[in-house]
């Protein structure tokens, strides 16, 4: 869970005021003790330079971060599983988790469905670095202790390609979110897709893009894999 509530109210515009700061005019807005800064293609391309070509830089020029920017530089594994899972998936993704915390793989996802939060509270317990990215906008995000602290530690980074009037996630902002997710990732692993699913149709087309995504090698992934997912990770 990311926060504990939405502000209401003058708190709410109080806490979404943007201010104007630093010699090149960038863009921030407070949100409690962390500051949500906004990064410009024209302005910082280095922070975009490890976005594949999959990602559009002229629809979406700008990304919204909270947290140490230099996350994004990382070689980062993108996880996706879709909402329903068999139990097979959910304890296998157990134990990937666990796997890629023990080895301090730097990760990034949605994780909005609730076996990529498992994962993400599995990671929350390693020092690895880890980058969330929700469907909406992060202007006025509400963080709890754990994750503020973990900001503070330059561990966590969150990013959306959102400004503030996407304050909900919805279906086209989640499809969005997972093109970034995927075009900032070195790797990508899904958990897994049910086939009629959006994530289905995700994996699809970052396959007939030329992207090389893995999963794990049962029964109930047998549709990605003959779909051309691989189940060869190291």
């Amino acid at each position: 869970m990311i926060g504990t509530r939405e502000p209401i109210g003058e708190e709410k515009k109080y806490q979404n005021k943007l201010v104007q700061s630093g010699s090149n005019g960038e863009t921030t807005a407070r949100c409690r003790e962390q500051v949500v800064r906004k990064l410009n293609y024209a302005q910082e391309p280095a922070y975009f330079m490890q976005l594949t070509d999959d990602w559009d830089v002229e629809e979406h020029p700008s990304l919204w971060v909270l947290g140490n920017p230099n996350l994004l530089k990382c070689e980062l594994l993108a996880l996706y599983c879709s909402r329903k899972c068999p139990g097979s998936v959910i304890r296998k993704s157990h134990e990937f988790a666990a796997h890629l915390r023990r080895k301090g793989t730097p990760v990034i996802g949605g994780f909005q469905t609730q076996v990529e939060k498992l994962c993400l509270e599995s990671l929350f317990h390693g020092t690895q670095p880890v980058v969330v990215c929700p469907a909406r906008s992060i202007e006025a995000i509400r963080l709890t202790s754990r994750w503020r602290s973990r900001i503070d530690e330059g561990g966590l980074l969150l990013v959306s390609p959102f400004p503030f009037k996407h304050r909900r996630p919805t279906k086209e902002t989640a499809w969005t979110r997972n093109l970034l997710v995927a075009a900032a990732a070195e790797r990508i692993f899904f958990l897994h897709a049910a086939k009629d699913s959006n994530t289905f149709a995700l994996a699809l087309q970052l396959l007939s893009e030329g992207r090389e995504i893995f999963t794990f090698d049962i029964e109930a992934n047998k549709d990605l894999l003959e779909a051309g997912a691989t189940h060869h990770f190291s």
